[in-house]
């Protein structure tokens, strides 16, 4: 079993960012809680949030099913080498929780973990939108993020309880070791017409809310949200 470590921990309120003359719509005007800042010490885990961390559009983030954002550490030299940016380092994306030793083929959803005093459980991969592309002037950012996988994962927070960088994370249940975050994301953007994949992913009770529902349409009805209003959006 590897050390898993909870190398760093992020938080950020929403603040606009861009010009509002902006010709370029790269550099318009923007609101966001994608830039967040390392904390020291410890941090309260609430149920819906780290103290001092919050969300701009809790439409599509935040709430309990999204109260934290985890992300692989090791993922950062694969985007610094790709994007040829060198500021790309934990924190970047927007995460609350930078993971040492842990990736999207290595956690499952409902995976059980103890960090510190509190419980979180792993609800969901991360749907990136146009929003880092945004910050890092890179397009199709949010569409390199889901098709390589390295998307991160979501945590619902079971036990509150005060949290601290370097503290080790430990896993206590893994009920659903066949759905890894990086086979769901596989099922969710890979293969979108296999029926039966879809159902037995919608199917798994401890999935997010609005995963399942959006499966559920997929095996119902056929239906394939158009993805480009979520990774493009404003950004041309």
């Amino acid at each position: 079993m590897k050390n898993i470590i909870l190398e760093k921990i992020f938080v950020g309120k929403p603040q606009t960012l861009g010009q509002k003359d902006a010709k370029s719509a790269m550099d318009k005007e923007w609101t966001s809680g994608i830039v967040k800042k390392p904390v020291e010490g410890k941090v309260w885990l609430g149920r819906t949030n780290l103290v001092g961390d919050g969300q701009a559009d809790l439409k599509y983030h935040g709430g309990p099913d999204k109260a934290v954002l985890a992300y692989a550490c090791t993922h950062y030299a694969k985007w610094q080498t790709e994007l040829g940016i060198e500021q790309m380092k934990p924190g970047a994306l927007g995460e609350n929780f930078a993971i040492d030793n842990q990736t999207e083929a290595e956690v499952c959803i409902g995976d059980l973990y103890q960090i510190g005093e509190a419980i979180v459980q792993v609800s969901q991969p991360r749907q990136p939108c146009w929003k880092p592309a945004r910050l890092w002037k890179v397009k199709d950012l949010a569409l390199r993020i889901q098709n390589t996988g390295r998307t991160g994962w979501y945590l619902r927070v079971m036990q509150e309880g005060y949290v601290e960088s370097g503290q080790p994370i430990t896993l206590l249940e893994r009920p659903y070791p066949e759905w890894t975050i990086a086979k769901c994301n596989q099922i969710m953007h890979q293969q979108p017409y296999d029926r039966e994949a879809t159902q037995q992913l919608a199917s798994c009770k401890l999935l997010s809310e609005n995963w399942r529902n959006t499966l559920w349409k997929r095996v119902e009805k056929g239906e394939n949200p158009d993805i480009r209003g979520r990774v493009i959006g404003p950004n041309e």
